[in-house]
């Protein structure tokens, strides 16, 4: 049964019709047209899909879209705008820390909410909170200085 519900994504309040059991990243992409989060795997593992609700990192693609409503959803898009990025845009580029940026939505929306949770995370804690995010075009190296990068900024 199609559900009325209305999503606050990066500030702004988005109106959708939906089954209450679709999948959040598919409200987010096919029905608002937003470019991020990414569908990776489709079963929570690879990250790609990460979004913030109420300030926690979840994978979207396996969460209901009917689990946030109410709820405040923050994308890599509203982590920071071009005019004043956030500090993990930033030192992706400087570090050039992706090849494909496909997983770079999942490796930022999970490394901020890391450090806002822990700024002084040591370099062996952050490694463990991104332990379960995939990159498949083997950038890990230049994401992990890029995310200690930021973590140190």
């Amino acid at each position: 049964m199609i559900e009325h519900f209305v999503l606050e994504i990066d500030g702004t309040s988005h109106a959708i019709d939906a089954e209450p059991d679709m999948p959040l990243l598919y409200a987010l992409r096919d029905d608002l047209g937003l470019n991020n989060p990414r569908f990776g795997c489709g079963l929570g593992q690879c990250g790609a899909c990460t979004v913030h609700v109420d300030g926690v990192p979840v994978r979207s693609c396996s969460l209901p879209v009917s689990a946030v409503k109410g709820g405040r959803i923050t994308t890599l898009a509203g982590l920071g705008t071009e005019a004043a990025p956030h500090k993990f845009q930033l030192a992706f580029i400087e570090e050039q820390a992706t090849q494909c940026g496909y997983c770079l939505n999942g490796w930022m929306m999970t490394a901020a909410a890391l450090l806002r949770d822990k700024p002084h995370a040591s370099e062996a804690e952050l490694r463990e909170g991104l332990a379960g995010l995939k990159c498949r075009c083997g950038s890990h190296l230049s994401i992990m200085r890029a995310v200690v990068r930021a973590a140190r900024a």
